[in-house]
């Protein structure tokens, strides 16, 4: 990684709370934290943008998109520790985390399963996306409002991992995997392991 981030010791502000909340939770700060914490501004905004998307989808409507897309992108950073939180939120366990990795999305709700091809197909073909599209969500039981969050779900996390990815920001370690499924999240995110059938809609 090219950028130089602020220094920990010299953090202030925003910056200081994003790097005290990593210390926090996991003793270190990532170092995905470290490169957004160069415009703390926007990090600001992003957190704003993702607590006006999650009221209306809830979190297991929010991970759900985060995670296809992350997986679509192959975003190690987001697969980590959007894994983790699925996890911790009792959404799906480590086994069926793994089987996400993957390409089978089964451990999730049919609903959620959903939003995972969708939040995907957003991801690697938006264009060629059609009024079909949302109305399988539709199908799935989500309204106008939520079809629009999910959307911003999807796209909020295109804008994160990509970034991350373009400045070529280091992948640590997220405390609280196993190593199995570990291994399976960053097999996905380097394109290691198949994509099922959802990848093909």
């Amino acid at each position: 990684m090219i950028i130089t981030p602020p220094a920990i010791d010299d953090a202030t502000g925003h910056v200081a709370e994003m790097y005290a909340t990593d210390v926090d939770d996991d003793g270190f700060v990532f170092a995905h934290t470290q490169a957004m914490a160069l415009n703390p501004e926007a990090h600001e905004a992003f957190l704003t943008l993702i607590k006006a998307i999650v009221p209306s989808i809830g979190i297991r409507g929010y991970e759900a998109a985060t995670l296809g897309a992350a997986r679509a992108i192959g975003s190690g950073h987001c697969l980590l520790m959007h894994g983790r939180k699925t996890v911790r939120a009792g959404i799906v366990d480590e086994d069926g985390l793994s089987d996400f990795a993957r390409g089978d999305d089964s451990a999730f709700g049919e609903a959620e399963q959903v939003i995972i091809s969708y939040a995907q197909r957003l991801s690697t073909d938006p264009a060629s996306m059609t009024d079909a599209d949302t109305q399988a969500l539709r199908d799935a039981g989500y309204s106008d409002r939520q079809i629009v969050d999910i959307t911003l779900a999807a796209a909020a996390r295109n804008y994160f991992s990509r970034a991350l990815l373009a400045l070529a920001v280091p992948l640590d370690e997220v405390p609280g995997l196993g190593p199995s499924v570990s291994e399976a999240l960053r097999g996905a995110a380097s394109g290691h392991s198949p994509v099922g059938p959802t990848a093909d809609l």
